[in-house]
């Protein structure tokens, strides 16, 4: 599966973009002016995504990703 594919599929499941998850994890303290606050590791993400909208690993480590910087291809 592309990383494409998963940001569709999450969109999909959830009805959320990845800047509305940018702006969820500001909320949490997860991200502080679209950066990862340090000290922030990818199992707290993950685990706060499956809590809060059922996302699984792939899923979750997709938005992780985002998190961190990786592009959405064009």
């Amino acid at each position: 599966m592309s990383f494409q594919a998963y940001l569709d599929n999450i969109q999909a499941k959830t009805g959320k973009t990845p800047d509305d998850f940018r702006q969820a994890a500001e909320r949490k303290g997860f991200l502080r002016k679209g950066k990862l606050v340090d000290g922030v590791k990818a199992g707290a993400i993950v685990t706060w995504l499956h809590a809060d909208f059922s996302l699984g690993y792939g899923h979750a480590m997709a938005i992780y990703a985002v998190f961190q910087g990786v592009k959405r291809p064009e």
